[in-house]
């Protein structure tokens, strides 16, 4: 891997892994009904130790040059349960994870491991998109009595609507990469050709309506 910024580096990995598969010209189907360019599935990288590695260390570096010296890290499930506890290991921290909902059965938890009342947590994700189910984990942690001092993700695809809800939340968050820095280095390695960029950039515009049939 050549010398670059860390957003970059990431971003590399995750072409270079498939974790994030670019096909504008054979577009996508997401779950919510959207057609997307693009597909990323951050769980791959568990199975690269060399990705794995990296990340878990820029996380590290993250939050320890944010000075936000947290009690606990929190893992969103269940993309951010694996990378978290990867974190809160080489951080020597307590780890909790939390549920996209509560369980049906047993304690009924929403919040699964070592978290007290009153305590400060870091919050790791894997991928932001509208950000709704990371907001959700961080409501969940509040109304447990705690105070969120951040959140974290391995990428974010940069929509607006995703940025105004972590404002409206008075919730801080960082991510490794993003989606513009993820097609430059795409454009740069030959994973796409220059033509295709502006396919990419119309989906980012509107993505609800790219290529609706």
């Amino acid at each position: 891997m050549s010398e670059l910024p860390i957003s970059a580096k990431v971003a590399e990995f995750l072409l270079k892994i498939n974790a994030v598969q670019l096909q504008p010209e054979n577009p996508f189907t997401w779950a919510s009904g959207w057609r997307s360019p693009i597909y990323c599935d951050n769980r791959k990288i568990l199975g690269y130790p060399e990705a794995r590695s990296f990340i878990r260390d820029a996380f590290v570096e993250l939050i320890t040059n944010s000075n936000t010296k947290p009690d606990v890290i929190a893992g969103v499930a269940t993309g951010g349960i694996a990378i978290g506890a990867l974190v809160a290991q080489e951080m020597n921290l307590p780890f909790c994870y939390v549920r996209s909902s509560a369980k049906s059965h047993g304690l009924n938890n929403t919040i699964e491991g070592n978290l007290k009342s009153n305590e400060t947590v870091f919050v790791i994700e894997d991928l932001i998109s509208s950000g709704m189910s990371s907001l959700k984990a961080v409501e969940d942690i509040r109304k447990h009595g705690n105070t969120v001092v951040s959140l974290g993700a391995i990428f974010t695809y940069g929509f607006d609507k995703a940025s105004n809800s972590f404002r409206s939340a008075n919730c801080e968050y960082h991510t490794l990469t993003n989606y513009n820095q993820l097609i430059e280095i795409a454009v740069s390695k030959n994973y796409i050709s220059s033509n295709e960029i502006g396919n990419l950039k119309e989906w980012r515009k509107n993505p609800s309506i790219w290529k609706q049939q």
